[in-house]
């Protein structure tokens, strides 16, 4: 598998949807999950959500937030997550919410997206957040690990719905 760190995967409308549809009906709590793809042609196919798991206080930084700001993917979605990564449809994208509305990448995102020994990113995937508030998804922007930022950068950024 080769990630194309710049290159923003294609998320198409309808999976989009699903994902926005997820992060409405966790709100106003954080959703979480992956988008399965492709890096070859830089395609996805299916999402994955998951249960975030913020409120066991499992959170490797941030322990004592809840799941209402901040999100945590472990035990059987995290264990299936690592086995797929070498599979011919592996996660190519790793998504979550932002109940305030806003689509930014964190502090914490980062740091919890970044490897301990801050030379890359965690996993070999994309960064996809979704801004949403009590009444509408409010827009979404994709992130991805450039090496020459020795960090994540916004690549694409897409309109929300009313959802």
């Amino acid at each position: 598998m080769k990630m194309d760190s710049i290159l923003p995967i294609r998320i198409p409308d309808a999976l989009l949807n699903e994902l926005y549809i997820h992060a409405r009906s966790t709100y106003p709590y954080e959703c979480c999950g992956w988008i399965e793809g492709s890096w070859e042609d830089h395609s996805t196919t299916v999402s994955r959500p998951c249960d975030n798991k913020q409120d066991e206080g499992n959170h490797p930084t941030a322990a004592e937030r809840s799941a209402e700001t901040a999100y945590v993917i472990e035990g059987p979605d995290l264990f299936e997550f690592n086995m797929k990564l070498d599979s011919q449809n592996p996660p190519v994208v790793i998504y979550h919410s932002h109940p305030n509305g806003r689509a930014y990448l964190s502090e914490t995102d980062r740091q919890v997206a970044t490897s301990p020994w801050g030379d890359g990113p965690s996993y070999p995937v994309q960064q996809l957040v979704i801004g949403i508030d009590s009444e509408l998804v409010v827009e979404s922007v994709l992130f991805a690990w450039e090496d020459s930022e020795m960090g994540f950068i916004e690549i694409a950024r897409y309109s929300g719905a009313n959802i």
